[in-house]
């Protein structure tokens, strides 16, 4: 078992054991505040269920139908994710609108709030995790999961802070507000965490930094060559593709052009490890104006 798929393992483990804390704390209080709160943690032990799948699916080799492999399992989880955060927020909205004209009185707040304190730092944690764990090894699933997860960090701290106000106020509609706030925050996360999963199913490029750095390896490991144009990027998953082509001397042999290739095959895996890199190798007729050029 690999590290993504321990984490994704992780995560659905996190997520019961919050939604049982958070369920408790809204049993405790009758907050609708708390029970939206409770609600967005039910997604979250749905999503981490679908991102554990995705990343299982995702690490199985290339196979005859799927010879690039099966990276874009993940980006189909992150946005599944998304969908259901949206419908979770909905959700939220419906609870919050009934409780405007049927206010609920809040008990036992600070226990309420203690409880739900805590589950709400034990995904704090878990979130940076995710986030810093998903980025190093490329995992959209589980980037996606850490996002939403400190949505919901940030969520629980809105509601702890709309249930004191409301208590000791002693107004009862700044709970189901507070919800409502609650809710158009996750719709935002949502979105979010919808779009940027769309953009790699869509193979958008890399960043325009992390495509410097290419041009950059590129220019400087491939002595021998002349320039390289029509440089293309995409990520799947935690599959990075990069393509381009090598103009180089008419007159290298098979052998001198492969060891350009190779050479920057490696320089390239040391900058991204795990790249695919695909080198079309030309003669100097085809050079263009605009490429890079080699040092």
């Amino acid at each position: 078992m690999n590290r993504t798929t321990i984490l994704a393992l992780g995560s659905l483990f996190v997520g019961i054991t919050v939604l049982g804390i958070k369920i408790l704390a809204w049993k405790m209080t009758g907050s609708v505040a708390l029970m939206s709160d409770a609600l967005e943690s039910i997604v979250n032990v749905a999503t981490a269920a679908a991102a554990l799948l995705a990343v299982i699916y995702a690490s199985r080799p290339p196979d005859a139908n799927h010879p690039y492999g099966h990276h874009k399992a993940e980006l189909f989880s992150a946005v599944l994710e998304g969908v259901m955060i949206v419908a979770a927020a909905l959700a939220i909205l419906h609870e919050a609108w009934g409780a405007f004209f049927a206010p609920r009185v809040i008990e036992a707040p600070v226990a309420g709030l203690l409880v739900n304190g805590a589950a709400s730092m034990l995904n704090a944690f878990w979130c940076w995790m995710l986030i810093n764990e998903g980025r190093k090894l490329r995992s959209p699933a589980l980037v996606a999961d850490g996002k939403h997860l400190r949505t919901d960090v940030i969520s629980s701290i809105g509601v702890a802070f709309g249930v004191v106000i409301a208590v000791v106020t002693g107004l009862p509609w700044l709970d189901p507000l507070m919800a409502v706030l609650v809710a158009l925050n996750i719709l935002w996360a949502g979105w979010g965490v919808m779009r940027q999963s769309v953009g790699g199913l869509m193979d958008e490029s890399l960043p325009e930094d992390m495509l410097e750095e290419i041009r950059k390896v590129i220019a400087t490991e491939a002595t021998g060559a002349y320039q390289a144009h029509d440089l293309r990027t995409r990520q799947a998953g935690s599959a990075i593709f990069i393509e381009f082509h090598l103009v180089v001397p008419g007159d290298s042999t098979v052998h001198e052009a492969h060891e350009v290739c190779d050479r920057v095959e490696a320089a390239l895996d040391r900058l991204l490890p795990g790249s695919i890199t695909t080198i079309h190798v030309e003669p100097e007729e085809k050079a263009k104006r605009s490429g890079i050029v080699v040092y």
